[in-house]
């Protein structure tokens, strides 16, 4: 049976989009409390009745958040954009590999703004 998990951890951060227009509010430094949800697919193991340890989902998410946490995302390299759309491949590209079935990152910028990334 197959099935799809989601686990979600939070971090705060600062930053601005560069690239926006002339005047756009978002060019201007500020921040968000971010959610990110990681969204795995698998096969329920016939053992433990499970596909995986949401614990296991967590502790892979352990670096890549205390990257991200209190920092200003512009000053990390590949997301000197700022955007959550980078922010996502950023976050796909460091778990890929080390959480198993890894499906989609979807960082919530606000309770009603996110970005979804499914690979390539």
């Amino acid at each position: 049976m197959k099935v799809e998990l989601k686990k979600s951890f939070r971090f705060e951060a600062a930053h601005n989009l560069p690239f926006a227009p002339e005047g756009h509010r978002c060019r201007n430094l500020h921040g968000h409390g971010y959610v990110v949800d990681v969204v795995v697919e698998g096969e329920i193991d016939p053992k433990h009745q499970w596909f995986v340890d949401y614990g296991e989902i967590l502790n892979a998410c352990q670096p890549v958040k205390q990257m991200l946490d209190h920092k200003r995302i512009n000053d990390i390299p590949e997301l000197e954009a700022g955007t959550a759309e980078m922010l996502s491949v950023f976050i796909w590209n460091h778990l890929q590999g080390t959480v198993p079935g890894l499906k989609a990152i979807v960082v919530h910028e606000t309770s009603t703004s996110s970005c979804t990334y499914r690979g390539d």
